[in-house]
């Protein structure tokens, strides 16, 4: 059996930039009508340092100008309905100050992983409390138990760990197997110990296990595919938009990436460099925003063809920004949420509480756990 996870981060644009009923509410809206329509559920990753900070400036001016009393109405309904709301939290919004119609980032405290222990649990306490205060209203029972982190970085591993340990929150859904960053914030997760399936990882370093952790890994799940397999018109698309859309561009984050110094141009790749780029093989994550549903699809199959024989009921975790959901996306999504609804035999839809965690920690200390196939095959 496999869970299909439906999680999306709930935010503006990383420099600040956009319209919080334009980019957040209404297209969030959308995708509640839309996965309702097959009884889907959906995680939203709320960005708290972002939605505090719509909350100050509407009691500093009086003006609900970015819909603070909607986004709140909105998490609110969610989890009364049985979606859910669990943690987001870009550092650089914390200080962020609001200048000429956005919030110029305070890109000091980019990467939250790289933060010193003492402000990451700070800023987590205060996220986690925010959203437990204000759900609580509408769901007397919720709980916030799992992270997104910014831009995916849970490296540096130790201290981001402690600081969600330490107020409360339990898994972690940030890593995505094969991914690497090197800008603008670093990771290497080519080393994640599974594409699939959830492990408790090592409190040094959240790929590797140990099966005494006391944060759960659930990864976002990501396949290796040639280059050729990523022109989608989803990709097509969002390429074009970050090309000549101005809510992407960010020379504030350049400058402060490069210390003010023009980024050197990259030398031509030679012919050999591009034939190898060609037959390379790439991290595919099942992102709905840029893969098609067929892609999706695929992919939930290829995942229940490796790992169905483990006996398990494992998560498909599916991600992407409620800011990007298009109307090409819902409609792309409707033959993966018809399968996932016809087939209940085989799959099912669900949140991170439906799972059976501790299944997942008995799994890897128990000899089934060999039956586990290599992750550097991926088809």
């Amino acid at each position: 059996m496999l869970t299909v996870l439906f999680t999306s981060e709930y935010e503006l644009f990383g420099n600040g930039r956009g319209c919080a009923r334009q980019h957040m509410v209404a297209p969030t809206a959308r995708m509640f009508a839309l996965l309702d329509e097959f009884g889907a559920k959906l995680t939203l990753h709320a960005e708290v340092a972002e939605i505090l900070r719509f909350a100050d400036y509407l009691d500093q001016t009086g003006d609900d100008a970015y819909h603070y009393k909607a986004i709140v109405e909105q998490l609110q309904c969610a989890v009364r309905t049985g979606h859910d709301v669990q943690l987001h939290l870009h550092a650089s919004y914390c200080n962020a100050r609001h200048r000429d119609g956005y919030w110029q980032q305070d890109y000091s405290e980019l990467d939250l992983a790289q933060l010193p222990l003492e402000r990451q649990r700070e800023l987590i306490a205060r996220c986690k409390g925010f959203l437990q205060d204000t759900l609580r209203v509408a769901r007397p029972d919720y709980r916030c138990f799992a992270f997104r982190a910014s831009n995916w970085s849970m490296q540096p591993s130790g201290n981001i760990q402690r600081a969600l340990v330490e107020n409360g929150i339990t898994l972690d859904t940030s890593v995505w197997k094969y991914g690497r960053f090197r800008r603008p914030v670093q990771f290497d997760y080519r080393s994640a110990h599974s594409a699939l399936v959830p492990w408790p990882a090592d409190e040094q370093e959240i790929c590797r296990l140990d099966p005494e952790g006391k944060l759960l890994e659930v990864p976002i799940y990501s396949e290796l595919q040639p280059a050729w397999r990523f022109l989608s018109p989803h990709r097509v698309y969002r390429a074009i938009d970050r090309r000549f859309n101005p809510l992407w561009k960010d020379p504030e984050l350049e400058a402060h990436l490069t210390g003010g110094r023009a980024r050197p141009d990259p030398e031509s790749p030679g012919l050999s460099d591009r034939l190898r780029a060609l037959f390379a093989r790439y991290p595919m994550k099942m992102d709905f925003n840029q893969c098609t549903g067929r892609q999706l699809l695929a992919g939930l199959r290829r995942a229940e063809r490796r790992y169905g024989h483990l006996g398990l009921d494992l998560p498909f975790v599916v991600f992407g920004h409620s800011r990007s959901f298009t109307s090409a996306n819902a409609a792309s999504l409707r033959p993966l949420l018809r399968t996932v609804a016809e087939q209940g035999d085989r799959y099912r839809f669900g949140l991170f509480s439906d799972l059976p965690l501790a299944d997942y920690r008995r799994f890897w200390g128990s000899p089934e756990a060999a039956r586990v196939p290599r992750e550097d095959a991926t088809s």
